[in-house]
């Protein structure tokens, strides 16, 4: 079971190598490319990874390390790219909370240090991967929202022993809430609610967010809804809200009266507001005719 949950990097799908490419930070992305020369920056359509599966990042950490000699073995041959990947591919796929012991007959067993941890008390939000106009969903990645106190460290550990999903990158970004003025002292707050946290979680297995209702056709729309009103009861729920506001409104307001008749609906609202302005735009065209009609033979006596 232990060997099953491992997460083993350099063994990705070519697609979900590419998902990682593609969500690289812009920041990121546009000083690479920078540093190729070039002048627009576009979204990439493969892995930017070498041939030995490093990517840009882990390669130029390659290179530093091979620089300060840290890579030299015992018989003086520096560790290849491939060698050293590998190294840490095992130290990232390693099973955290476990250390190797040997017992008194001689043989090796895994022994968990510490005390295990059941049933977090923290949530995670699935929510629709952000999709540029133009491009298709991305199946391998998946998108969260969090606390702002977990780390990528937790994340990765939730998801792997709550779920057994095998993650190959974690991206996290913070969203702060537009600062309010506080009607009371007039200071300017930050609402808690709209602030979050945000991570972008590279999937080795594909998964498909389920297709919006705007985006389906007529039958698998009203099945959906047929569905979620059997399972849910929102029209239910809604019919019982709004009665039940109607009788607040009734019994807080003195002179409360229920609208009948034309006045009943909105658009017959705003049709009878129509004609009454029609009628008055016509009133005053008419008076405005009549007063000039009635100066007319004035003017021309006064002339003779």
């Amino acid at each position: 079971m232990q060997h099953c949950l491992r997460r083993l990097y350099s063994t990705i799908p070519e697609a979900a190598a590419v998902a990682r490419t593609a969500s690289t930070p812009r920041a990121v992305r546009l000083r690479r490319l920078r540093l190729h020369k070039r002048k627009h920056a576009e979204l990439p359509v493969e892995s930017d990874a070498t041939p030995e599966g490093l990517t840009p990042t882990e390669l130029a950490r390659y290179k530093r390390e091979l620089a300060k000699g840290n890579l030299m073995q015992k018989d003086g041959r520096d560790l290849s790219e491939k060698e050293w990947l590998d190294r840490l591919d095992a130290r990232r796929s390693r099973v955290r909370g476990v250390r190797e012991v040997v017992t008194e007959d001689g043989q090796k067993e895994e022994q968990v240090v510490g005390q295990k941890v059941y049933l977090p008390n923290i949530l995670f939000r699935l929510v629709r991967n952000h999709t540029p106009p133009g491009q298709p969903y991305n199946p391998y990645e998946a998108t969260f929202r969090i606390p702002q106190s977990v780390t990528k460290t937790d994340v990765r550990s939730y998801l792997l022993a709550a779920y057994g999903v095998k993650t190959t990158y974690i991206r996290t970004d913070n969203y702060l809430a537009p600062l309010l003025r506080d009607p009371h002292d007039y200071s300017f707050k930050r609402t808690t609610r709209m602030t979050y946290k945000r991570a972008v979680v590279g999937l080795v297995e594909p998964f498909y967010y389920p297709q919006a209702i705007e985006d389906m056709n007529k039958q698998q729309r009203e099945e959906r809804l047929a569905w979620l009103e059997r399972s849910f009861r929102i029209n239910y729920y809604q019919d019982l809200r709004q009665g039940a506001l109607i009788r607040m409104s009734r019994a807080g307001s003195k002179g409360w009266k229920w609208r009948t008749g034309a006045t009943a609906n909105r658009g017959n609202i705003l049709r009878i507001i129509a004609e009454r302005r029609a009628a008055r735009e016509r009133t005053i065209l008419e008076t405005k005719n009549k007063i000039q009609e009635s100066r007319t033979p004035t003017s021309e006596v006064a002339t003779a």
